[in-house]
């Protein structure tokens, strides 16, 4: 039986919007085109002049093009579907109901665990059931006790256990969960790029101006300008990608695995609506 060993880097945004939070983000890869990967993007990045860690906190005008140079060498990856990027988020509107005083303090950690377990569609990833199939999962640092993140990656282990990850001969290793720091890891930067991307444009942020002022920041221009491009990157590979809303599954489940990006809006199964959290928007859905 064929071993096959992938890497999956997570990363994520707990913030509350105004209209869309918790924001998770995950990027996966074959373990074997890890280093070379690695090696792409590094190198891309000491040809840019860019020798601290990219983050989207800290673009600005003057590094604005730099970044998206970037961006399109990780997209790049992305469209030759070596790397696969998934970003998942919440939308205000919907409010979990009926959640135990355990869930609503453990709810970082279970959306979390949500877009692991579904998000990329590991399930699906071994449709033939030839192979045996094991996932090391790198968490950029998690900011919560030791205590919880040790539970955590228990949590995350059992994903082996369960039936869907079972039959597809699906294994995710305890001691293959690890957190790390982004600052050594270049796939990281690129997945905190686009998902602070996504927060910035979904919550509006683009419009938003300094406390008695008539025009909007350099910093904000430069920032919509950079999410621009990436749209413009995600449109190459999907026309008329809707970035606030869940992406189609056309074949079936399958997508979740195949597709090379995708977004998921998650939305809890037993919720009460919030009709004061209505976006305005000043264009069709497609406009994002």
């Amino acid at each position: 039986m064929a071993k096959r060993t992938y890497i999956l880097y997570c990363d994520e945004s707990a913030k509350k919007g105004t209209y869309y939070s918790n924001f998770y983000g995950g990027a996966i890869l074959k373990a074997e085109d890890q280093e070379a990967i690695e090696r792409i993007l590094r190198e891309r990045k000491i040809g840019l002049n860019l020798y601290d860690e990219l983050k989207w906190t800290k673009v600005t005008e003057n590094y604005r093009q730099k970044y998206q140079e970037f961006i399109d060498t990780f997209f790049d990856l992305v469209a030759a579907e070596r790397i696969k990027i998934r970003i998942m988020f919440t939308h205000n509107r919907f409010i979990a109901k009926d959640l135990t005083a355990e869930q609503k303090d453990n709810q970082y950690f279970l959306l979390y665990y949500q877009m692991l377990k579904h998000a990329f569609g590991l399930g699906h990833c071994n449709p033939y059931k030839i192979d045996r199939v094991f996932v090391t999962m790198l968490l950029d640092q998690i900011p919560h006790s030791r205590e919880k993140v040790e539970k955590f990656r228990d949590e995350l282990a059992s994903l082996s256990t369960r039936k869907l990850f079972r039959d597809a001969r699906v294994s995710v290793v305890r001691d293959q969960i690890a957190d790390v720091d982004s600052k050594a890891h270049c796939v990281l930067q690129g997945l905190d790029i686009v998902l602070g991307s996504m927060y910035f444009r979904l919550n509006d942020l683009h419009l938003a101006k300094p406390e008695g002022q008539r025009r909007r920041g350099k910093r904000t221009v430069a920032k919509e300008k950079l999410y621009k491009h990436v749209n413009k990157r995600i449109r190459e590979l999907y026309p008329n990608f809707n970035v606030g809303e869940s992406t189609g599954t056309h074949n079936g489940p399958i997508d979740r695995w195949e597709h090379p990006y995708r977004h998921w809006k998650f939305k809890p199964r037993v919720h009460l609506v919030d009709e004061d959290v209505v976006k305005k928007r000043n264009g069709p859905a497609s406009d994002y």
